[in-house]
C-alpha cells in the first residue's frame, strides 16, 4: 500500500515487463529453431559438396557484421559470445566438432576453446601442448587449441618449437583475459608448503608470490588445472589458476588476480589438418604466420623485411628461436597483417621466399576482435 492507500503498481508493472519477455524469449526460441532448421539444409549441401563444416572465416563475417547494424542497447562485446553458442549449436547438428586443448577441466585453454567454438564441442582434454599437436595431427581432434603468446611473459616457447615440425595450419585466433587467483582447499594462507601452476603462471604472479609467499616453493605443473587439482588432494598445496578451475575442483579463492599485470593477456592460435579443413578465405581483418631462415651473411635479416616495406605490409610479430644446429643460426617467426588473396601481401610473400634458406607458411586466418 502506497501513502494514499491504493496499492503500489509496481508488482504488476513488473510481472508485466517479465510476461513480455517471456514472449519475447518464446518467440527467439522459434527463431533458433528456424535457424537450426536452416543450419541443416547447409549441412546437407556441405556433403553433398564436401564442403567442411566448420570456416572460420565466414563466422568472424557473421559476428562483424551483426557488430556493424547492433542498435543497441545490448553491448557490442556481447554480440560475439552470444552468436558462437548459436553457430556451435547449429553446427553441432551436422556433426560435434572434436577439439583438442590442455586439460584437465578449468585450464584457460579449455575457457579460450569455448569461448571460440562455443560449447557444443567434444572436449579432448591433453597433458600437454605435444599431445596437442599428435591428437590433431593424428585425426583424433578436428581441431587443437594452442596458446602462443602472453603479453607478459612473451612467447610459448614449446608451441613455437612444434609448430616448425609438424604439417598442422593456423585458422583462427582468440585471446582471454588471464586472471590468475590463489586457490587452496583450506581457507587460509598458513601453512602452505608450495604453490603449483604452469611455469608461464608462476612467472606472470612473481611478484604478488615474492611478496606475500616468500620462501613458500613454486612448483611447476603440466597445467594450472592440474596445479589445481592436485591441490584440491593435498591441504598444504596451494594452485594458482582460473575460478572455473577453483569450482571445478572445490577449493577456496584465497586472493583473486594475483597476476602481476592487471592486463595480462593470452593469445591462442586454432590449429588443423590442412588437407581436411582448407585455409580461410579473406575476411578482411586477417593475420598471415610464417616461419623463415636466412642464409648465415651479412644483411640477411634486412633483407627478409625489405619486401614487406616495399609492398606496404605491416609485420605485428617476429620471433627468434635458435634452429639447435650448433651453428648459432635462427629461425625467425613471423606475423604480417592480411591475406595472401590480397596482391600486395602475395607479393611480399613471393619475394620473401625467394629470400630465406627455409620457409613455411603457418596459415592465414581472421584476427581476434571481439
Amino acid at each position: 500500500m502506497n501513502e494514499s492507500g491504493a496499492s503500489d503498481p509496481a508488482p504488476s508493472r513488473l510481472s508485466a515487463l517479465r510476461e513480455r519477455i517471456d514472449a519475447v524469449d518464446r518467440e527467439l526460441l522459434g527463431l533458433l529453431n528456424r535457424r537450426a532448421a536452416l543450419a541443416q539444409e547447409v549441412g546437407e549441401l556441405k556433403k553433398r559438396e564436401g564442403s567442411p563444416v566448420f570456416r572460420p572465416e565466414r563466422e568472424a563475417q557473421v559476428i562483424e557484421g551483426l557488430k556493424s547494424i547492433n542498435p543497441g542497447p545490448l553491448a557490442r562485446q556481447s554480440i560475439a559470445p552470444i552468436w558462437r553458442e548459436i553457430m556451435s549449436a547449429c553446427r553441432s547438428l551436422e556433426s560435434p566438432l572434436r577439439v583438442a586443448f590442455l586439460g584437465p577441466a578449468g585450464t584457460f585453454s579449455e575457457e579460450a576453446t569455448l569461448g571460440y567454438f562455443g560449447s557444443s564441442i567434444v572436449r579432448v582434454h591433453c597433458a600437454s601442448l605435444d599431445e596437442v599437436f599428435r591428437l590433431t595431427s593424428a585425426g583424433a581432434a578436428d581441431f587443437g587449441v594452442v596458446p602462443i603468446e602472453n603479453s607478459t611473459e612473451g612467447v610459448v616457447a614449446r608451441a613455437l618449437d612444434l609448430f616448425l615440425h609438424t604439417s598442422l595450419t593456423i585458422v583462427g585466433e582468440t585471446s582471454l583475459f588471464v586472471r590468475h587467483n590463489l586457490l587452496r582447499k583450506l581457507d587460509s594462507l598458513d601453512g602452505i608448503s608450495a604453490v603449483l601452476a604452469h611455469p608461464q603462471a608462476l612467472a606472470q604472479c612473481h611478484e604478488w608470490l615474492t611478496a606475500h609467499l616468500p620462501g613458500v616453493e613454486r612448483r611447476p605443473v603440466s597445467s594450472n588445472a592440474e596445479g589445481a587439482r592436485l591441490a584440491s588432494l593435498d591441504p598444504t598445496l596451494a594452485g594458482i589458476a582460473s575460478m572455473r578451475a577453483g569450482n571445478e575442483f572445490g577449493l577456496h579463492v584465497l586472493a583473486p588476480a594475483i597476476q602481476d599485470d592487471p592486463n595480462n593477456r593470452t593469445r591462442f592460435v586454432i590449429v588443423t589438418r590442412a588437407q581436411e579443413h582448407p585455409a580461410p578465405g579473406a575476411s578482411g581483418h586477417d593475420c598471415t604466420s610464417l616461419i623463415v631462415s636466412v642464409p648465415n651473411k651479412p644483411g640477411a635479416v634486412h633483407d627478409l623485411l625489405v619486401p614487406l616495406k616495399k609492398h606496404d605490409v605491416s609485420m605485428s610479430r617476429f620471433e627468434s628461436r635458435p634452429a639447435r644446429s650448433g651453428q648459432w643460426e635462427y629461425y625467425f617467426y613471423i606475423d604480417i597483417v592480411g591475406h595472401p588473396d590480397e596482391p600486395a601481401v602475395a607479393a611480399a610473400l613471393d619475394e620473401l621466399r625467394a629470400a630465406s634458406a627455409f620457409f613455411k607458411l603457418l596459415g592465414s586466418y581472421p584476427i581476434d576482435t571481439h
